[in-house]
């Protein structure tokens, strides 16, 4: 990815955003429109901590402890405590690109101007994200509820020079040296800055940004594989007429019928389903591969929707509201870091994820049984009895599918109460993107043993050509990609693990897509 700069304005960010400081390292800065909302909300808050009434968050404690009011000699005090006692996460670390994303996210809140913490503070966290450092934050300690707490409060501890943070080499070391080894001092919080630090969807956000990344590109896969094994099992493109789509109308439906009929231009397998084993139609996976991918694509458009209104906001409790139409500044309790907005649409991306994978495991089932290839040989093996083919691939297949299934069980239909019961309902949010990784990691696994296969297969109907029916060009354009990749077709047996982490790196990076893109133009 190329490097670029991010600007942090008070109007949000983009969902590219989110995985080019993630995943691409690029840097980010502040816009002056930041810096001066920055000011301004700060001035609010140092108006209000001057006073003597209580105010949430400012000159209280937090959750069920909001009832006392903290003297003004102890507020810098509560605000290092609150992050340092929900610094409580345990179990192992989450990845690097999570951590960049929840910190970035986390900066872009304060940059609304909403969250009352000095011009410093946000300098000092984008400084951190420029800087490599990435705190250690661990798998379990979040309920997706007053925010992704524990995950941010280790984020928070990395900024005060507490804890331990991984820097840009990949070795882990105490926070402190890490800030003084680029010239970051170490924060002082003051009134209402650890609250702001820790209260906030971020984490789960930025997970749902890069599985919306991560799911549009293995939905074209997915595309891809469907139309090669349709091609290697001589089945029919009539099915992917237009205006058969045009009539129910889904637009997800009709972008992957789109897909498979130009990965399938121009080829001379399609259409003999009726040659030697007569069959009316194909079976439901192959026929129905548009409708159910479809259905994926349009939970993914709704998905993003979700995600580009949740980039857009200021999530913390209390917020600031500046002075204008709606009077004086004030901070005013609310329940907008309720994470479930975000928690509904990672776990049905969960569930779309598991069926698009059973849907692929079923038609690389069919491809391996000579009963429904229609003229291929047993598992797609050399010397059948001697070789085993792709068998085994199949059972690895059907585990991750399985696997995928029990993903699919919706984190966010639990709630679990805590603090006092003051916090009484909760998204799981956090979880249920946790899982949604999970889930499309096994999908791309998925995707690639069906890619395998019917490219394996494809290979086995060379005695087709001399009859003249020859693979369509995108087809015949991904076979000398895979093979060039490393990844070895029909032949005798051989140790097939390496070829399938070479298969799945192939989907994974999007050089399934690129292949057949050579051949197609752009695919949706």
């Amino acid at each position: 990815m190329t490097m670029h700069n991010v600007v942090v304005g008070t109007s949000g960010t983009s969902l590219d955003d989110v995985v080019a400081v993630a995943r691409g390292g690029a840097r980010v800065e502040l816009g002056e429109d930041a810096l001066a909302a920055l000011a301004a909300s700060r001035r609010v808050i140092d108006d209000l901590a001057a006073r003597t009434d209580p105010v949430y968050g400012v000159s209280t404690g937090f959750g069920a402890l909001a009832v006392r009011h903290i003297d003004p000699g102890l507020r810098g005090r509560l605000q290092r405590n609150i992050v340092r006692s929900h610094a409580a996460g345990m179990g192992p670390r989450v990845e690097r690109e999570v951590v960049r994303a929840l910190m970035f996210l986390r900066l872009k809140t304060l940059a609304s101007g909403h969250t009352g913490v000095r011009p410093l503070v946000a300098r000092t966290l984008a400084d951190v994200l420029n800087a490599g450092i990435t705190p250690v934050v661990h798998e379990y300690g979040s309920l997706g509820c007053s925010g992704d707490l524990a995950p941010l409060s280790h984020c928070a501890l990395t900024l005060m020079g507490e804890g331990e943070a991984e820097g840009p080499d990949g070795t882990v070391r105490p926070a402190a040296e890490l800030l003084a080894a680029h010239g970051i001092e170490p924060l002082e919080l003051a009134e209402k800055e650890g609250l702001a630090l820790l209260n906030g969807t971020d984490g789960m956000l930025g997970m749902l940004a890069m599985a919306c990344a991560d799911l549009g590109r293995l939905f074209t896969s997915a595309d891809v594989t469907a139309a090669l094994t349709l091609e290697a099992l001589l089945g029919t493109d009539r099915v992917l007429a237009p205006e058969l789509h045009a009539i129910r109308p889904h637009p997800g439906q009709a972008a992957s019928a789109r897909n498979m009929r130009a990965v399938l231009a121009g080829s001379g397998l399609t259409g003999h389903h009726q040659d030697d084993a007569p069959r009316v139609q194909d079976a439901y996976s192959v026929r129905c591969a548009p409708q159910v991918a479809g259905a994926g694509r349009d939970t993914l458009a709704h998905a993003r929707t979700v995600a580009g209104r949740e980039l857009a906001a200021a999530v913390d409790n209390p917020v600031v509201l500046l002075p204008g139409d709606t009077g004086p500044g004030r901070v005013e309790s609310n329940g907008n870091f309720h994470g479930a907005p975000v928690a509904y649409v990672l776990d049905f991306l969960a569930i779309t994820a598991a069926d698009l994978a059973s849907i692929t495991e079923r038609r690389t089932d069919r491809l391996l049984d000579k009963n429904r290839s229609h003229g291929l040989p047993p598992f797609l093996a050399d010397d059948p009895g001697v070789d085993s083919g792709l068998m085994i691939a199949q059972y690895t297949q059907a585990a991750l599918v399985s696997e995928l299934k029990r993903l699919a069980v919706p984190a966010s239909a639990d709630s679990i109460p805590s603090s006092a019961m003051q916090e009484d309902h909760v998204s799981m949010g956090w979880s249920a993107a946790r899982k949604l990784r999970t889930a499309v990691d096994g999908l791309t696994r998925v995707v690639a043993v069906e890619l395998c296969a019917a490219t394996r297969a494809l290979e086995l109907r060379d005695g087709l050509r001399a009859q003249g029916y020859v693979p369509g060009a995108a087809a015949e354009a991904v076979i000398a990609a895979l093979r060039a990749s490393g990844v070895r077709g029909a032949g005798p047996d051989h140790y097939l693990a390496p070829d399938l982490l070479l298969a799945e790196e192939f989907v994974r990076s999007g050089a399934l897509v690129r292949a057949a893109e050579a051949a197609t133009g752009p695919l949706e």
